[in-house]
């Protein structure tokens, strides 16, 4: 079996899965097709003091689909609600193209659903106290976020100055007002 990728709406990547699954479940079509993913990574967003968890597509507008390719296949899939191409179809190439094994190692490294990754939620205005680093132990205010939250530029107070410090998220706390 190879590694093919679906290219679907915006939003309806699991219902193109469900769809999918569901509708080869028990057919001879069905027993040509593997694994189906959606690559999803936890995040965790640290707000008002609490860990929430949240999950994230990766590859937005994308199913991953492990399969024996057929004509019959390709047509079935071509033909649902939400789906709008294979990766690498086009005008001239009318086939959809398999993933090289690499990518297909990389892509089900990051559809590990036990890995962690950790982002960060503030806001510009935030209270922080510097936790690692040089400046460990200073206060000061976030001025800009990037990153999801994981890049800061924050205003610490050295020498009586305002500085402007980059930091990353997890250098720093957020102060309880």
């Amino acid at each position: 079996m190879k590694w093919y990728v679906i290219h679907t709406y915006s939003s309806f990547e699991n219902k193109v899965k469900t769809a999918i699954e569901k509708g080869l479940e028990g057919t001879e079509l069905g027993k040509s097709v593997g694994r189906l993913l959606v690559p999803v990574r936890k995040t965790f967003i640290i707000r008002d003091g609490k860990k929430i968890e949240r999950e994230r597509k990766v590859f937005t507008s994308y199913v991953i689909l492990e399969a024996d390719m057929s004509p019959e296949l390709k047509t079935y899939i071509l033909s649902m609600a939400g789906v709008t191409s294979f990766l690498g179809m086009s005008k001239e190439h009318k086939e959809p193209i398999a993933l090289p094994q690499d990518e297909v190692d990389r892509l089900l490294g990051i559809a590990d659903p036990d890995r962690d990754f950790k982002t960060f939620s503030y806001m510009p205005g935030d209270l922080v106290r510097v936790i690692s680093g040089p400046f460990s132990d200073f206060e000061g205010i976030v001025q800009k976020t990037a990153d999801e939250g994981n890049k800061l530029v924050i205003d610490v107070t050295v020498f009586g100055r305002r500085t402007p410090v980059e930091l990353n998220g997890n250098q720093v706390e957020l102060i309880k007002k």
